[in-house]
């Protein structure tokens, strides 16, 4: 088994209060954490602190890969405000902010994005399927390199894996202990000139699955993407030492 590469650069962008979000999706979030939306709402960039962070970061000579959350998770996790509209309709108002985000960090010279979409684990509505591959098409032409992330707790992708893996990005990154019993299928269906993330989320043993099984799944990872397999290090370092 030749080297894995290994994510060693930092993430940075995602705000604090949607990161725990995100982790506890799966348990139901409080209305007061997450923004509510009008029927007439704008949206206007305002992402200062992530522009700054990777200024510094490219200033200290690193290499970084912003993360932040993906346009259909922040319109899911927000609450409409009144009635006689769907917030999925704010999309088309919300992406180009979000073309206006990929565009700026492209030109201070990041190379890769992680955009967080972790209602991929959810039962979605076939409309909110629809606005995934609208939404990432038209997100398609930045240079950016973007890196799916779809990992939630102990949620697999279920009904959204062909969705995920067809979606036009770069790269998905999953976690091997969410999910073990899906990890043969994302190896199956997602086309080997992406990459493929795997990340461990949580302890080995209270996943149920321990490091020897987990090892397994980074191997034959390696085998069908080779150069394109990225492994988090709490697993690339047993996978590297047995190489």
């Amino acid at each position: 088994m030749g080297q894995v590469n290994n994510t060693h650069f930092p993430h940075i962008g995602v705000a604090k209060g949607f990161k725990q979000i995100l982790e506890t999706l799966g348990d139901g979030v409080e209305v007061d954490a997450v923004p509510t939306f009008t029927q007439d709402q704008r949206f206007n960039l305002n992402w200062a602190p992530l522009f700054d962070e990777v200024d510094e970061a490219r200033a200290q000579g690193q290499t970084i890969r912003p993360e932040i959350i993906g346009p259909l998770t922040y319109l899911w996790l927000g609450q409409a405000e009144g009635e006689g509209f769907d917030k999925l309709d704010l999309l088309d108002r919300l992406l180009p902010v979000y073309g206006e985000i990929l565009g700026r960090l492209a030109g201070k010279g990041v190379e890769w994005l992680q955009i967080d979409e972790p209602i991929l684990t959810l039962d979605l509505p076939q409309d909110w399927k629809n606005a995934f591959e609208r939404a990432y098409h038209a997100l398609q032409y930045s240079p950016l390199k973007k890196l799916l992330a779809v990992s939630c707790g102990g949620l697999g992708l279920g009904s959204n894996l062909g969705l995920a893996v067809c979606l036009p990005v770069q790269g998905l990154h999953v976690d091997v202990l969410s999910a073990p019993e899906q990890m043969p299928l994302v190896l199956d269906r997602l086309p080997i000139y992406k990459v493929l993330s795997l990340g461990v989320a949580g302890e080995l043993g209270a996943s149920g699955v321990n490091a020897e099984a987990a090892l397994e799944l980074v191997k034959e990872a390696q085998l069908r993407f080779a150069d394109n397999l990225w492994v988090s290090d709490s697993i690339s370092s047993q996978a590297t030492a047995a190489a």
